[in-house]
């Protein structure tokens, strides 16, 4: 099985919010070990909200650390940082999401981690990559979609600059994250040594854009801002029906044909103005008003219905109660559900590939703060005295050490 795969491996994550986490989570989800470290007031992604799950766990926090143990360690003593570095040295994968250098200052960098963990494969998560100018500038998703382009690609034309709501930056850079592990460890299977993984939100959030971005390449226009629609092939854009919105993806010749009969406006597929997609691209907004008015006059099941009975792309423009009540994702078991040792369930996107299959298996409900310090230790060859020191000095931190927090 698919959660089988890389059962055995050790991944220590070192990361925050959202990129870093997508990765280990994902390794998680495919059966590593994650040990997620985190600074004593915990990750700050535990502390951004609303929404909140149960009134008092993040949901940005739930939504990237299933599958993880957590261990809280102050990197800012000594006796923090030894710990840090003799849990890197017994695992097979570090995500870390540090501004560049921070851990190179502090001896747990890939240099010197490599020298005595040969096989370890180490990756770095930044906004900007780790050298040249902007290496040492943070940076978080709605950051880098405005200096990508990528804000000034979305929205209407004449309005201010859109944003993807969801994180996409942050989740795609995680997911290149987690094909540069992969990467890296099939390497180390040829050669025996791991390697150093680099992956920035910047370049993430600019390969995103590969079409538009080759065209500007091409031809050196900046793109037009055109909503929902595509604005290389049309139609292919969302349009008002009598009770909601639907998208529309007819710009090959056949199916524009299609649509214009079932519209009941045979006349527009012998209007010059749309003859072709190129053309319909270039006249855009006569087509939508042509369309539209059709459209208009039915609801959004009616036409969804026809449309689909005759091979034509289409789709309502849902929102997320339709998206959990639809038929597919109940089929593709897109929902992980975990329960915590709290007492609740909590509920995520789950790992999307063989999606059936990785949702047959019970998934770990992200940490509490701290909760696996004791036993990761104890794991790792620590006497319960010299963890007891540990937790005594501040060092370490664990759900019981400071009167029951829990990190919530």
């Amino acid at each position: 099985m698919l959660r089988e795969s890389l059962t055995g491996l050790k991944v220590v994550d070192f990361s925050v919010i959202g990129a870093g986490p997508t990765c280990s989570m994902f390794l998680g989800d495919m059966g590593a070990d994650v040990v997620k470290v985190e600074p004593p007031d915990g990750d700050p992604g535990r502390r951004l909200g609303p929404p909140w799950y149960h009134e008092r766990e993040s949901a940005v926090y739930v939504a990237f650390n299933r599958n993880k143990r957590s261990v809280c360690i102050d990197l800012k003593s000594p006796e923090g940082v030894a710990v840090a570095r003799r849990l890197i040295a017994s695992a097979d994968v570090v995500v870390e999401s540090f501004r560049p250098g921070v851990l190179d200052r502090l001896g747990l960098g890939y240099a010197a981690m490599q020298e005595c963990n040969p096989r370890l494969v180490y990756c770095s998560v930044s906004a900007y990559g780790r050298t040249g100018d902007y290496a040492t500038r943070a940076g978080v998703d709605g950051i880098l979609q405005a200096a990508s382009g990528l804000m000034m690609v979305l929205g209407e034309a004449g309005q201010a600059p859109g944003k993807v709501q969801a994180p996409i930056v942050d989740v795609a850079t995680g997911y290149m994250a987690t094909i540069g592990v992969l990467a890296r460890l099939i390497q180390r299977v040829r050669g025996g040594k791991g390697g150093h993984v680099d992956v920035s939100l910047f370049g993430t959030a600019v390969a995103l854009q590969q079409p538009s971005f080759t065209g500007f390449l091409g031809d050196g226009a900046l793109p037009a801002r055109v909503g929902s629609a595509a604005p290389y092939s049309a139609p292919n854009e969302a349009f008002a029906a009598r009770d909601g919105w639907i998208m529309i993806a007819a710009y090959l010749g056949n199916r524009w044909d299609r649509l214009c009969e079932l519209l009941e406006r045979p006349e527009l597929v012998e209007d010059q103005r749309f003859l072709t997609s190129s053309l319909r691209v270039s006249n855009r907004d006569a087509m939508r008003v042509e369309l539209s008015a059709a459209l208009a006059l039915h609801d959004c099941d009616h036409w969804v219905d026809l449309l689909l009975q005759n091979d034509i792309l289409c789709s309502k423009v849902c929102n997320y109660a339709d998206v959990v009540e639809s038929p597919a994702l109940a089929h593709l078991q897109l929902i992980a559900e975990m329960h915590g040792d709290d007492g609740h369930t909590y509920r995520t996107p789950g790992f999307p590939i063989n999606s059936r299959e990785s949702q047959s298996t019970p998934h770990r409900a992200p940490p509490r703060l701290g909760q696996d310090t004791k036993a990761v230790l104890f794991e790792l060859g620590y006497l319960r005295d010299e963890i007891d020191a540990l937790l005594s000095s501040g060092a370490l931190l664990a759900p019981d050490s400071k009167g029951g927090h829990a990190g919530t």
